[in-house]
């Protein structure tokens, strides 16, 4: 058995500020996925990963027993398969940013779970809330906390505009200019993040009225801003919010920076050739790159890797 592929996705605004109610968007990115499968491998990831499904079923019954008219999963068929061996064949890095957890808990509700929303049918907005919430409680295995967006960008593949945390939709976002300049890009920082310990921090800061008030007239506003811009196409006022944004975040997100990209990132504020901000929750992994000319933001990056996202 094969099981039909999900892919990875970017949060391209609104980490940490979605918590506190900003405008996020969340886009799918597919190059890279996984699909669960049942075929006999004796390769060490494939085990490792077993043995997390066979965790993650024991999480999935807790969830069930809490909630029973929320969700409920052909457990049967779930352990016999986690039992012969299933793992999550995933090209996704984990500790990056980009939704690992979150396309194995879609694959594994697509699979399993009874009387499932589909992509087929009519997404209401109280249909997506359902399934944020189904893969919030799902997806909390991993991270403690989980808002179930990644998982829900997955397995819808499409761009999730968040106006609040509860009021989601489906969007739409303009098509790519393949010859155009622009580019959004991923920059490997060379090291992993870990999701929970970056929220904690977050959360710490919360209890100064100093971090809530920035967060808010300051943080939330530019991120709010760029969603606008992005969504309706507005790339001159996208970059001037952008460049605001990745001030803030220099300013007021240091420990979510790696140490040694301070200097980068300030470097580009300075040079106004790449603007950089978080990809997910930081620490490590992904960090977002904005530019209006990617020739440009590759000379000046030239020691990194960056991957193009999408084209302006």
């Amino acid at each position: 058995m094969k099981g039909p592929l999900f892919y990875s996705k970017i949060l391209l605004f609104g980490e940490y500020g979605i918590i506190k109610d900003s405008k996020g968007l969340s886009i799918p990115y597919n190059f890279f996925k996984g699909a669960l499968k049942t075929d006999k491998s004796n390769s060490k990831e494939a085990e490792e990963s077993n043995g997390h499904l066979k965790n993650f079923v024991i999480h999935l019954k807790e969830v069930v027993a809490k909630n029973p008219s929320l969700v409920s999963f052909n457990f049967d068929v779930l352990q016999k398969d986690v039992d012969n061996g299933m793992y999550f064949d995933s090209s996704i890095p984990q500790g990056y940013g980009v939704g690992s957890s979150g396309a194995l808990v879609a694959a594994i509700y697509d699979q399993y779970a009874n009387d499932k929303i589909t992509v087929l049918e009519n997404l209401t907005r109280d249909k997506l809330l359902t399934l944020k919430k189904i893969f919030g409680e799902m997806e909390s295995f991993f991270h403690g906390k989980s808002s179930g967006l990644d998982p829900l960008n997955s397995y819808l593949s499409l761009p999730i505009l968040i106006n609040s945390q509860d009021n989601i939709e489906s969007t739409s976002i303009p098509s790519q200019n393949i010859a155009g300049k622009g580019a959004v890009f991923l920059l490997d920082s060379g090291s992993t993040g870990e999701t929970a310990p970056m929220v904690q921090i977050f959360m710490e800061k919360m209890k100064n009225e100093g971090f809530r008030s920035m967060l808010k007239d300051q943080f939330i506003k530019h991120t709010d801003a760029c969603v606008e811009d992005f969504v309706n196409g507005n790339v001159k006022s996208l970059f001037g919010n952008l460049k605001q944004l990745s001030h803030v975040v220099l300013d007021n997100f240091k420990p979510m920076i790696p140490a040694k990209f301070h200097a980068l990132w300030k470097q580009g504020i300075e040079t106004n050739d790449y603007y950089l901000k978080l990809c997910g929750s930081g620490g490590g992994g992904y960090i977002l790159g904005f530019t209006q000319d990617f020739d440009k933001a590759k000379t000046a990056l030239k020691d990194y890797q960056l991957e193009v996202v999408y084209n302006f």
